[in-house]
C-alpha cells in the first residue's frame, strides 16, 4: 500500500509542478490562457499573483518530493511525515477550489484527486505497519 501511495504521490507531484509552469512561467501565453479562461487583460492584471500561486504549488510538489525520495532511502518517519504534509496540502488547496468556486470545480478534482488517494494509502499502509 506505501508503494501505491508513493506512486500516487510522485503523480501528484509531477501534475503540480505542471501547475507551476502554467501559473508562474507561461501564465499570460494564449494555451494558459484558455487553460483558465482568462483574457489577455485578466493575466495580465493577475500575472504576479499567479507567479506567487505557482512556487507555492512548486514547494508542495518539492516537499511530497524529498518525502518519496527519504521513504524510499530508509528514513520513513521523516519521508512519511513529508509526504502528509505536501500531497494533504494539495488535497486540502484542491478541496477549498472545490468548495469556493464550483466553476472550478473540474480543475480541483484534476489536482486534488491523486494527492487524496496518496494521503489515502500511506495512512492505510502506516497503520497496516503497525
Amino acid at each position: 500500500m506505501i508503494l501505491t501511495a508513493l506512486v500516487l504521490a510522485g503523480l501528484a507531484s509531477l501534475v503540480h509542478v505542471y501547475i507551476f509552469y502554467m501559473e508562474s512561467l507561461a501564465w499570460t501565453s494564449p494555451r494558459v490562457r484558455a487553460t483558465f479562461g482568462t483574457s489577455r487583460e485578466e493575466a495580465q492584471a493577475t500575472k504576479e499573483m499567479a507567479y506567487n500561486q505557482g512556487f507555492y504549488n512548486l514547494f508542495l510538489a518539492l516537499t511530497t518530493a524529498i518525502g518519496i525520495i527519504l521513504i524510499v532511502s530508509g528514513a520513513d518517519d521523516a519521508g512519511t511525515a513529508l509526504v502528509f504534509a505536501g500531497a494533504g496540502s494539495m488535497a486540502a488547496a484542491a478541496t477549498v477550489l472545490f468548495v469556493s468556486s464550483p466553476d472550478k470545480r473540474g480543475a480541483a478534482l484534476k489536482q486534488g484527486v491523486l494527492p487524496l488517494l496518496a494521503v489515502i494509502c500511506l495512512a492505510i499502509g502506516v497503520a497496516l505497519q503497525v
